[in-house]
């Protein structure tokens, strides 16, 4: 699915960034490729959050290097990154409530990136759930649908790299494995996705890749085949 020539989807190099005085990223670095599915561990404060949204250039001054499919973004306004094929899902989802589903749904604009947008009938498919309740307003639906529209409304716009912030926190087992089905259905379609995620056991099967982050600071990087072998230092890092 790679049609960059070996262009990293996303690419990060010696990233700073801060809120206000804060200094909360250290000079990360990262690489993400067309079509992979990378996980960002990491205990709480440790900076994937952060990452996410240096990213998108929602923290305050950001400093270093950041190319999406080889654009440098750095000095980019949100929207402008945004126009590159980036959808960003924080963790408040930001479901409308007065809005039914389906205009939630329908909200986002069409990022004109030249690749469409999945469409509604698509999503649909993806997401049984959101078909049943495509008339209920936002607020009726249950965390785990939210959880889904929210991404749901990503796919509509376009985007083909997604940052996704713990899309399974607090989601009953059930919600998880139906959002994990989702990550391999759109791996296999060619998307490329960056994950923040607390929930190991969903995570770690997923991804291609894992990169630990510990103040501020990727400290360990790793393939899914080397995960084993990387289960004691886990413990010491995240205690899983």
């Amino acid at each position: 699915m790679n049609e960059n020539n070996g262009v990293p989807a996303l690419e990060i190099s010696d990233l700073h960034a801060w809120y206000g005085e804060s200094h909360v990223l250290h000079g990360v670095n990262m690489r993400v490729m067309p079509g992979e599915v990378v996980t960002l561990l990491g205990r709480n404060g440790a900076g994937r959050t952060s990452t996410m949204r240096a990213v998108m250039g929602l923290t305050g001054s950001r400093k270093g290097s950041i190319k999406i499919h080889g654009v440098e973004t750095i000095q980019m306004p949100t929207h402008k990154i945004a126009h590159l094929g980036l959808g960003y899902c924080p963790e408040e989802r930001g479901i409308f409530a007065s809005l039914s589903c389906e205009e939630n749904l329908m909200l986002p604009p069409d990022l004109k990136t030249g690749s469409a947008g999945m469409s509604v009938e698509e999503i649909y498919e993806m997401f049984p759930n959101l078909a049943e309740r495509r008339h209920s307003p936002g607020t009726r639906l249950s965390g785990g649908e939210q959880q889904m529209l929210a991404v749901a409304r990503i796919l509509r716009t376009g985007a083909k790299l997604l940052l996704l912030d713990e899309i399974s926190e607090g989601l009953a087992p059930v919600i998880v494995q139906a959002l994990a089905r989702m990550i391999v259905s759109l791996r296999a379609k060619g998307y490329t996705i960056v994950m923040v995620e607390q929930n190991f056991r969903f995570a770690a099967p997923l991804a291609d890749r894992l990169y630990v982050m510990e103040h501020g600071q990727i400290v360990e990087q790793f393939s899914s085949g080397e995960l084993e072998g990387k289960m004691p230092l886990l413990n010491t890092l995240l205690g899983v």
